[in-house]
């Protein structure tokens, strides 16, 4: 049995970003399916993996971490020697622009479209109605972040560097919320952000991720 446990579920978005990176690092892990409609999140049992009831929580071995952005950053350095590199290897000047787009992830472009994802996906998904003013302020707030992006992908494939890295699959989970409603629009009307979604949307690994969604 493998060492590795991710506890989660598949339609959660930060769920997703762990398990996109397992499949990017080839690794063997087991999925431990939480219930969240039956409570699963919040039982004494679970709380012991993560105190928030949140997804997803992990195991590798005698190591538990909860929270998605600091789970694949273990996976990335750990396992640096599997699948995609993830990283960028090299000077500490390197290290600091993949910090630095990470940390643009999680505090610029996580926010608008996580809320813009819950309104115009989930909502619809789970029979409730989306509030369109939220969409609408999002979407303008999203559309700033988009812009930089957009300057950004002119001077490298990738956010980071040319090679794809953890700065890039942390989007991958609310991009693919994004590409199912109106605000994909905000994709497709700049180029560049537009060939990259595309690129990182096609991967494998994600392919993966999508597939245990209909399982």
């Amino acid at each position: 049995m493998a060492a590795i446990k991710v506890h989660g579920s598949p339609m959660s978005t930060a769920t997703q970003r762990v398990l996109a990176c397992l499949h990017e690092k080839g690794t063997d892990f087991q999925f431990v399916p939480i219930n969240m409609a039956a409570g699963e999140h919040k039982s004494e049992n679970y709380l012991s993996l993560n105190p928030f009831g949140q997804v997803p929580a992990f195991e590798d071995g005698d190591l538990k971490l909860f929270e998605s952005r600091a789970i694949t950053h273990y996976i990335a350095h750990e396992y640096s020697d599997k699948g995609t590199q993830l990283l960028i290897p090299g000077s500490n000047k390197d290290m600091a622009v993949l910090e630095l787009w990470k940390e643009v992830e999680a505090h610029q472009f996580d926010s608008p479209s996580s809320k813009i994802a819950w309104e115009a996906f989930y909502k619809p998904f789970f029979g409730m109605v989306t509030d369109s003013a939220a969409v609408e302020e999002n979407e303008g707030k999203l559309a700033k972040v988009l812009d930089v992006y957009e300057a950004r992908l002119t001077q490298s494939k990738y956010l980071a560097s040319d090679c794809f890295t953890l700065a890039d699959l942390h989007h991958i989970p609310n991009i693919q919320c994004l590409l199912a409603t109106p605000a994909k629009k905000l994709i497709d009307s700049r180029p560049h952000v537009c060939a990259w979604v595309k690129e990182i949307t096609a991967r494998p690994a994600w392919s993966k991720v999508l597939a245990m969604q209909k399982q």
